[in-house]
Protein backbone atom coordinates (compact mmCIF):
# COMPACT_ATOMS: atom_id res chain seq x y z
CA UNK A 1 0.00 0.00 0.00
CA UNK A 2 1.37 3.57 -0.56
CA UNK A 3 2.88 5.44 2.02
CA UNK A 4 0.77 7.89 3.57
CA UNK A 5 3.00 10.53 4.08
CA UNK A 6 3.18 11.13 0.25
CA UNK A 7 0.14 13.05 0.32
CA UNK A 8 0.14 13.74 -3.59
CA UNK A 9 -0.72 17.02 -4.80
CA UNK A 10 -2.84 17.51 -7.99
CA UNK A 11 -1.15 20.38 -9.85
CA UNK A 12 -2.35 22.61 -12.90
CA UNK A 13 -1.42 20.38 -15.73
CA UNK A 14 -3.38 17.61 -14.62
CA UNK A 15 -6.68 19.44 -14.28
CA UNK A 16 -10.07 19.29 -16.56
CA UNK A 17 -10.27 23.43 -16.94
CA UNK A 18 -14.10 23.49 -17.67
CA UNK A 19 -15.13 20.57 -15.04
CA UNK A 20 -12.83 22.81 -12.32
CA UNK A 21 -14.73 26.26 -12.95
CA UNK A 22 -17.83 25.15 -13.52
CA UNK A 23 -17.98 22.90 -10.05
CA UNK A 24 -15.67 25.18 -8.19
CA UNK A 25 -18.00 28.65 -8.70
CA UNK A 26 -21.23 25.86 -7.59
CA UNK A 27 -19.24 24.77 -4.33
CA UNK A 28 -18.07 28.43 -3.39
CA UNK A 29 -21.49 30.14 -3.38
CA UNK A 30 -22.73 27.21 -1.45
CA UNK A 31 -19.89 27.97 0.99
CA UNK A 32 -20.41 31.82 1.28
CA UNK A 33 -24.13 30.82 1.82
CA UNK A 34 -23.33 28.95 4.37
CA UNK A 35 -21.04 31.40 6.69
CA UNK A 36 -21.78 34.75 5.23
CA UNK A 37 -23.83 35.42 9.17
CA UNK A 38 -20.52 34.45 10.85
CA UNK A 39 -18.55 37.22 8.46
CA UNK A 40 -21.04 39.91 8.87
CA UNK A 41 -21.07 38.91 13.24
CA UNK A 42 -17.07 39.26 13.02
CA UNK A 43 -17.27 42.35 11.35
CA UNK A 44 -19.81 44.00 13.64
CA UNK A 45 -18.00 43.50 16.77
CA UNK A 46 -14.34 44.76 15.22
CA UNK A 47 -16.08 47.54 14.68
CA UNK A 48 -18.32 48.17 17.61
CA UNK A 49 -16.28 50.13 20.46
CA UNK A 50 -15.71 48.21 23.56
CA UNK A 51 -18.14 46.05 23.81
CA UNK A 52 -21.09 48.63 23.45
CA UNK A 53 -23.73 46.29 21.47
CA UNK A 54 -22.57 42.75 21.25
CA UNK A 55 -20.57 41.37 24.21
CA UNK A 56 -19.47 38.24 21.80
CA UNK A 57 -20.35 36.08 19.20
CA UNK A 58 -23.21 34.11 20.20
CA UNK A 59 -24.58 37.84 21.54
CA UNK A 60 -24.19 39.28 18.61
CA UNK A 61 -25.64 36.43 16.88
CA UNK A 62 -29.36 36.19 19.02
CA UNK A 63 -28.86 39.95 18.66
CA UNK A 64 -29.56 40.62 15.26
CA UNK A 65 -31.98 37.38 14.76
CA UNK A 66 -34.17 39.36 17.17
CA UNK A 67 -34.03 42.62 15.61
CA UNK A 68 -33.93 41.96 12.03
CA UNK A 69 -34.52 38.25 11.62
CA UNK A 70 -32.55 36.04 9.59
CA UNK A 71 -32.47 38.52 6.67
CA UNK A 72 -30.23 40.81 9.30
CA UNK A 73 -27.82 38.23 9.29
CA UNK A 74 -27.41 38.27 4.56
CA UNK A 75 -27.56 41.71 4.65
CA UNK A 76 -24.77 42.73 1.94
CA UNK A 77 -24.64 39.27 0.58
CA UNK A 78 -25.95 40.12 -2.96
CA UNK A 79 -23.21 42.30 -3.42
CA UNK A 80 -21.10 39.97 -1.43
CA UNK A 81 -21.67 37.19 -4.41
CA UNK A 82 -19.47 39.42 -6.88
CA UNK A 83 -16.40 37.95 -5.07
CA UNK A 84 -17.01 34.71 -6.81
CA UNK A 85 -15.48 36.42 -9.33
CA UNK A 86 -11.69 36.84 -7.46
CA UNK A 87 -12.50 33.65 -5.95
CA UNK A 88 -11.60 31.77 -9.38
CA UNK A 89 -9.22 34.81 -10.14
CA UNK A 90 -7.25 33.43 -7.08
CA UNK A 91 -7.62 29.73 -7.51
CA UNK A 92 -6.17 30.08 -10.87
CA UNK A 93 -2.98 32.82 -9.47
CA UNK A 94 -2.48 29.95 -7.05
CA UNK A 95 -2.34 26.72 -8.89
CA UNK A 96 -0.81 28.60 -11.97
CA UNK A 97 1.86 30.82 -9.79
CA UNK A 98 2.88 27.00 -8.19
CA UNK A 99 3.63 25.39 -11.72
CA UNK A 100 5.83 28.60 -12.75
CA UNK A 101 7.76 28.26 -9.18
CA UNK A 102 7.97 24.64 -9.88
CA UNK A 103 10.42 25.73 -12.36
CA UNK A 104 12.90 27.09 -9.66
CA UNK A 105 12.19 24.89 -6.41
CA UNK A 106 10.47 21.40 -5.65
CA UNK A 107 9.83 22.67 -2.08
CA UNK A 108 6.40 22.29 -1.60
CA UNK A 109 6.66 24.80 1.05
CA UNK A 110 7.95 27.67 -1.10
CA UNK A 111 5.63 27.05 -3.89
CA UNK A 112 2.49 26.99 -1.32
CA UNK A 113 3.98 30.78 -0.16
CA UNK A 114 4.94 32.19 -3.26
CA UNK A 115 1.34 31.07 -4.64
CA UNK A 116 -0.73 31.77 -1.49
CA UNK A 117 0.97 34.93 -1.45
CA UNK A 118 0.38 36.40 -5.08
CA UNK A 119 -3.25 34.89 -5.35
CA UNK A 120 -4.13 37.14 -2.80
CA UNK A 121 -2.56 39.98 -4.12
CA UNK A 122 -4.84 39.06 -7.30
CA UNK A 123 -7.73 38.45 -5.67
CA UNK A 124 -7.78 41.51 -2.75
CA UNK A 125 -7.27 44.21 -6.40
CA UNK A 126 -10.81 42.82 -7.09
CA UNK A 127 -12.10 41.75 -3.94
CA UNK A 128 -11.92 45.50 -1.58
CA UNK A 129 -14.34 47.16 -3.55
CA UNK A 130 -16.96 44.83 -3.40
CA UNK A 131 -15.91 44.62 0.45
CA UNK A 132 -16.17 47.97 1.12
CA UNK A 133 -19.66 47.67 -0.36
CA UNK A 134 -21.06 44.93 1.45
CA UNK A 135 -19.38 46.06 4.56
CA UNK A 136 -21.44 49.32 4.79
CA UNK A 137 -23.96 46.75 4.20
CA UNK A 138 -23.39 45.02 7.01
CA UNK A 139 -23.31 47.63 9.48
CA UNK A 140 -26.79 48.74 8.34
CA UNK A 141 -28.44 48.13 11.93
CA UNK A 142 -31.84 48.86 13.31
CA UNK A 143 -31.76 52.24 16.03
CA UNK A 144 -27.72 52.61 15.87
CA UNK A 145 -25.74 54.11 13.47
CA UNK A 146 -22.32 51.96 12.52
CA UNK A 147 -20.86 53.24 9.74
CA UNK A 148 -20.47 56.89 8.32
CA UNK A 149 -22.95 55.62 5.82
CA UNK A 150 -26.91 55.19 6.65
CA UNK A 151 -29.12 53.69 3.50
CA UNK A 152 -32.36 55.97 3.36
CA UNK A 153 -35.69 54.73 5.11
CA UNK A 154 -38.63 54.32 2.53
CA UNK A 155 -42.04 56.04 3.77
CA UNK A 156 -43.12 53.27 5.34
CA UNK A 157 -40.08 53.18 7.87
CA UNK A 158 -38.65 49.91 6.08
CA UNK A 159 -34.76 49.91 4.33
CA UNK A 160 -34.85 50.53 0.61
CA UNK A 161 -34.71 46.83 -0.26
CA UNK A 162 -31.97 44.60 -2.25
CA UNK A 163 -30.00 46.48 -4.97
CA UNK A 164 -31.95 50.14 -3.48
CA UNK A 165 -29.35 50.36 -0.57
CA UNK A 166 -26.33 48.90 -2.43
CA UNK A 167 -27.08 51.95 -4.84
CA UNK A 168 -27.41 54.24 -2.28
CA UNK A 169 -24.23 53.01 -0.25
CA UNK A 170 -22.39 53.31 -3.43
CA UNK A 171 -23.44 57.15 -4.29
CA UNK A 172 -22.64 58.24 -0.67
CA UNK A 173 -18.83 56.42 -0.75
CA UNK A 174 -18.40 58.14 -4.32
CA UNK A 175 -19.96 61.90 -2.65
CA UNK A 176 -17.62 61.35 -0.15
CA UNK A 177 -14.75 59.94 -1.17
CA UNK A 178 -14.52 59.49 -4.87
CA UNK A 179 -13.89 56.69 -6.88
CA UNK A 180 -10.33 56.47 -4.12
CA UNK A 181 -13.28 55.59 -1.60
CA UNK A 182 -13.99 52.05 -3.04
CA UNK A 183 -10.47 50.96 -2.33
CA UNK A 184 -10.31 52.82 1.21
CA UNK A 185 -8.11 49.99 3.09
CA UNK A 186 -6.01 48.02 0.09
CA UNK A 187 -2.87 48.42 1.38
CA UNK A 188 -4.71 47.19 4.97
CA UNK A 189 -6.18 44.26 2.93
CA UNK A 190 -2.93 43.27 1.01
CA UNK A 191 -1.34 43.23 5.02
CA UNK A 192 -3.86 40.96 5.88
CA UNK A 193 -5.12 38.65 3.37
CA UNK A 194 -1.03 38.46 1.58
CA UNK A 195 -0.09 36.91 5.12
CA UNK A 196 -3.10 34.91 5.87
CA UNK A 197 -2.56 33.07 2.23
CA UNK A 198 1.04 33.05 2.64
CA UNK A 199 0.73 31.39 5.70
CA UNK A 200 -2.44 29.16 4.95
CA UNK A 201 -0.94 26.62 2.45
CA UNK A 202 2.69 25.78 4.26
CA UNK A 203 0.90 25.61 7.67
CA UNK A 204 -2.02 23.17 5.81
CA UNK A 205 0.37 20.87 4.06
CA UNK A 206 2.59 20.62 6.78
CA UNK A 207 -0.13 19.90 9.67
CA UNK A 208 -1.66 17.01 6.86
CA UNK A 209 2.19 15.88 6.58
CA UNK A 210 2.47 15.57 10.14
CA UNK A 211 -1.13 13.84 10.90
CA UNK A 212 0.24 11.49 8.06
CA UNK A 213 2.48 10.17 11.10
CA UNK A 214 -0.01 9.13 13.50
CA UNK A 215 -3.07 8.28 11.31
CA UNK A 216 -2.68 4.31 9.97
CA UNK A 217 -2.22 3.83 6.54
CA UNK A 218 -5.84 3.11 5.84
CA UNK A 219 -6.80 6.67 6.74
CA UNK A 220 -8.05 8.46 3.45
CA UNK A 221 -5.86 11.38 2.62
CA UNK A 222 -8.84 12.86 2.51
CA UNK A 223 -9.54 13.37 6.61
CA UNK A 224 -6.49 13.87 7.11
CA UNK A 225 -6.78 17.27 4.74
CA UNK A 226 -10.26 18.26 6.49
CA UNK A 227 -8.51 17.99 9.95
CA UNK A 228 -5.29 20.16 8.61
CA UNK A 229 -7.49 23.07 7.21
CA UNK A 230 -9.04 24.26 10.32
CA UNK A 231 -6.00 23.97 12.17
CA UNK A 232 -3.89 26.19 9.30
CA UNK A 233 -6.84 28.57 9.23
CA UNK A 234 -6.28 29.11 13.02
CA UNK A 235 -3.26 29.65 12.82
CA UNK A 236 -3.33 32.24 10.27
CA UNK A 237 -6.24 33.67 12.19
CA UNK A 238 -4.39 34.47 14.95
CA UNK A 239 -1.19 35.80 13.23
CA UNK A 240 -3.38 37.96 11.11
CA UNK A 241 -6.01 38.64 13.08
CA UNK A 242 -4.81 42.03 14.62
CA UNK A 243 -4.53 43.60 11.15
CA UNK A 244 -7.89 42.69 9.97
CA UNK A 245 -9.35 44.04 13.15
CA UNK A 246 -7.58 47.76 11.38
CA UNK A 247 -8.57 47.00 8.28
CA UNK A 248 -12.24 46.29 9.01
CA UNK A 249 -12.21 49.91 10.97
CA UNK A 250 -10.20 51.49 7.65
CA UNK A 251 -12.99 50.51 5.30
CA UNK A 252 -15.96 51.01 7.87
CA UNK A 253 -14.71 54.04 9.76
CA UNK A 254 -13.85 55.96 6.61
CA UNK A 255 -9.66 56.61 8.20
CA UNK A 256 -7.10 56.91 6.24
CA UNK A 257 -4.08 55.98 8.48
CA UNK A 258 -3.26 52.62 9.19
CA UNK A 259 -0.68 53.62 12.15
CA UNK A 260 -3.12 55.96 13.44
CA UNK A 261 -5.87 53.55 13.20
CA UNK A 262 -3.87 51.06 15.38
CA UNK A 263 -2.34 53.86 17.89
CA UNK A 264 -6.29 54.84 18.64
CA UNK A 265 -7.34 51.42 18.91
CA UNK A 266 -4.80 50.51 21.59
CA UNK A 267 -5.43 53.52 23.45
CA UNK A 268 -9.37 52.84 23.60
CA UNK A 269 -9.18 48.92 24.04
CA UNK A 270 -5.43 48.34 24.64
CA UNK A 271 -3.58 45.26 23.06
CA UNK A 272 -6.88 42.83 23.45
CA UNK A 273 -8.67 45.00 20.78
CA UNK A 274 -6.05 43.21 18.35
CA UNK A 275 -8.43 39.79 19.30
CA UNK A 276 -11.96 41.29 18.51
CA UNK A 277 -14.00 38.98 15.94
CA UNK A 278 -11.45 36.29 16.57
CA UNK A 279 -13.52 33.85 18.09
CA UNK A 280 -16.02 34.71 14.89
CA UNK A 281 -13.65 34.47 12.43
CA UNK A 282 -12.28 31.03 13.89
CA UNK A 283 -15.72 29.74 14.08
CA UNK A 284 -16.57 30.64 10.70
CA UNK A 285 -13.45 29.33 9.05
CA UNK A 286 -14.05 25.91 10.77
CA UNK A 287 -16.59 24.20 9.10
CA UNK A 288 -15.50 26.58 5.63
CA UNK A 289 -12.59 25.49 5.46
CA UNK A 290 -13.82 22.12 6.61
CA UNK A 291 -15.88 22.71 3.21
CA UNK A 292 -13.42 24.41 1.07
CA UNK A 293 -10.40 21.78 1.73
CA UNK A 294 -13.04 18.67 1.43
CA UNK A 295 -14.45 20.74 -1.72
CA UNK A 296 -11.56 21.49 -3.34
CA UNK A 297 -9.92 18.17 -2.95
CA UNK A 298 -12.67 16.60 -4.27
CA UNK A 299 -13.16 19.24 -7.44
CA UNK A 300 -9.85 18.58 -8.03
CA UNK A 301 -9.94 14.96 -7.88
CA UNK A 302 -13.15 14.89 -10.22
CA UNK A 303 -11.38 17.42 -12.26
CA UNK A 304 -8.97 15.25 -13.09
CA UNK A 305 -8.00 14.62 -16.87
CA UNK A 306 -9.26 11.43 -17.16
CA UNK A 307 -6.34 9.78 -18.95
CA UNK A 308 -5.11 10.48 -15.07
CA UNK A 309 -7.49 9.03 -13.07
CA UNK A 310 -6.31 5.47 -12.98
CA UNK A 311 -2.68 6.16 -12.11
CA UNK A 312 -4.16 8.19 -8.19
CA UNK A 313 -4.67 6.53 -5.43
CA UNK A 314 -6.25 8.38 -2.37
Amino acid sequence: MEDKRNIQIIEWEHLDKKKFYVLGVAMTMMIRVSVYPFTLIRTRLQVQKGKSLYHGTFDAFIKILRADGVTGLYRGFLVNTFTLISGQCYVTTYELTRKFVADYSQSNTVKSLVAGGSASLVAQSITVPIDVVSQHLMMQRKGEKMSRFQVRASPEGHGVVAFGQTKDIIRQILRADGLRGFYRGYVASLLTYIPNSAVWWPFYHFYAEQLSYFCPKECPHIILQAISGPLAAATASIVTNPMDVIRTRVQVEGKNSIILTFRQLMAEEGPWGLMKGLSARIISATPSTIVIVVGYESLKKLSLRPELVDSRHW
